[in-house]
């Protein structure tokens, strides 16, 4: 019998970023699209107007810019999240 999982993320609710780390979550949310993209190329995937997992065809095999913006947002929260996280552990951000 399997067990069930229960995701327990660290709560960063309370966490505030500064808006200049805007630009930073962009291109973070780029990277993680790029990063993505990039495994499911070398698995074989290319781009297709539909996904098929059977093809290993994915509609979002596409440069971010291009990508819809659910898409983007989606990426977007995972960068969030990271910084949120960082931060709430007790690092600091700061560009050089």
């Amino acid at each position: 019998m399997k067990k069930s999982y229960v995701p327990q993320p660290m709560d960063t609710s309370d966490v505030q970023l500064p808006a200049e780390l805007n630009v930073l979550i962009e291109q973070m949310a780029k990277n993680v699209h790029e990063v993505w993209a990039q495994s499911r190329i070398e698995q074989g995937w290319v781009y297709g107007e539909e996904r098929s997992d059977a093809l290993k065809q994915h509609p979002c095999l596409i440069p971010y810019e291009e990508l819809p913006e659910v898409e983007k947002a989606y990426d977007r929260d995972t960068a969030l999240g990271t910084l949120k996280l960082i931060s709430k552990l007790g690092f600091k951000i700061s560009k050089e």
